[in-house]
This record gives structure tokens, C-alpha cells and sequence, in this order.
């Protein structure tokens, strides 16, 4: 059975002029996606821990920071640390993706591995034990606004059937270009987690945006 579905709007698309008032008007979300990118793993250049350590203090939600950064090993300690709820490393990236779980993990955050729309399963799933979240980029990272990309969901279908059959214990989240429209057929495929950024803040209503997706998404499970 697939978990009760958790909406994580993505402070990518809201004003970082606000970011205080963009977690407050999610306040009915059940994480906080925090994109930390590089301009090295991907071409783009967003926010970093210091932004991490101020958007902990300025909320309650669960801090889900989702680093597309090189040299993970040696930075992603530092948002456990930092307060972070769950912590998502990317597979291409890693040099030691079981021991940085660990790490995680002994940090006090939860440990997430993601994997990029080209990027196969299959190689992680051994390393998939020891984590606790599996997010499959649904778009290319590294930019906002982009066309969901419907030829991944059988890696999310695959990992929901090792889910179901006891071989891996975790979450499944899906991150890019998820909307009303595209929630539907990622529930479907068995995603319970839902990063969601253009949809929720280019909302006339954020918190409406968040409540709205969750039930579409819970229906789409039933």
C-alpha cells in the first residue's frame, strides 16, 4: 500500500526576496524543498547552507534540501547538521553514496539519493538499503518551469514494487514539472512524495495550491 501522499512545494519558484513568507504560506505543506545547485553539478546557481540555517529558523516545515552539487561527500553533512530534515544526494555525483547515508543518518537528518531522468535504477538498488527517500528527477536539474517527463515513471513503478515486496523501505519522491495534470499519473506510478514549485507559488493561493494537489494526488493512490 502506498503511503499517504506528502506535497513539498519548492522554494526554487518562489521570491527569495520572501522566503519567510513563502514557507508561511505553505504552512499546510508537509516538507520545504530547498533546491541547492552549484553551477557546477548543474548549470545553475542557487542558494547554500546559509539560507538553509535561516529558513530553519524562520519555519516548522520539514527542510527538504535536494543538493545537485558536486562533491556531495564532502558538503552534505553540513545541512543534516544544519537542521535539515532529509538531506538528498545525487548517485551521479557521490563517491561513497552507503557511507554518506550513514553519515546522514548518524547526523540526525534522513538520507535521500537521486537519480537524474537518464540514469538507471538498477546500479543503486543494493545501495538503496541503507536510504531512506529515492527521488527520480522527472526533468533535467537545474531550472524551474520545465515539461514533465512521462518516460520515467517505470523507475518509479520499479521502485514501488520493491517497496511493496519488502526489498527496499522508502519513500519515493518525484521532483520537475509537477502540476494538477502530471500529479495524477505520478501518483499512479507510485510516487508518495511531490515536489511541486511553479504549481504551488504561481498560485493565486499557495496554501489552496498544496491541499488541492494532495487530494489529487490521494485519489490518483485510491
Amino acid at each position: 500500500m502506498t503511503p499517504e501522499p506528502r506535497i513539498a512545494p519548492s522554494i526554487l519558484s518562489a521570491d527569495y526576496a520572501r522566503l519567510a513568507e513563502a514557507a508561511a504560506a505553505v504552512r499546510e505543506a508537509d516538507w520545504l524543498h530547498v533546491d541547492v545547485m552549484d553551477n557546477h553539478f548543474v548549470p545553475n546557481l542557487t542558494v547554500g547552507l546559509p539560507v538553509v540555517e535561516a529558513l530553519d529558523r524562520a519555519t516548522d516545515l520539514p527542510l527538504d534540501c535536494h543538493l545537485m552539487i558536486t562533491d556531495p561527500d564532502r558538503w552534505a553533512l553540513a545541512y543534516a547538521e544544519a537542521g535539515a530534515h532529509n538531506v538528498t544526494v545525487h548517485a551521479e555525483a557521490a563517491a561513497d553514496p552507503v557511507k554518506l547515508a550513514r553519515d546522514l543518518r548518524a547526523a540526525g537528518a534522513l538520507a535521500g539519493l537521486a537519480i537524474k531522468p537518464g540514469t538507471p535504477l538498477e546500479p543503486y538498488l543494493e545501495v538503496l538499503t541503507g536510504y531512506d527517500l529515492l527521488l527520480v528527477m522527472t526533468v533535467e536539474p537545474g531550472f524551474g518551469g520545465q515539461e514533465f517527463l512521462a518516460e520515467v515513471l517505470p523507475k518509479v513503478r520499479e521502485a514501488r514494487r520493491r517497496v511493496s515486496s519488502g526489498h527496499l523501505t522508502l519513500a519515493i519522491e518525484v521532483d520537475g514539472g509537477i502540476n494538477a495534470d502530471t500529479i495524477v499519473a505520478a501518483a499512479e506510478a507510485g510516487a508518495d512524495v511531490f515536489v511541486a514549485g511553479s504549481a504551488v507559488y504561481a498560485a493565486d493561493d499557495p496554501g489552496r495550491a498544496v491541499r488541492d494537489l494532495r487530494e489529487q494526488a490521494h485519489k490518483a493512490q485510491a
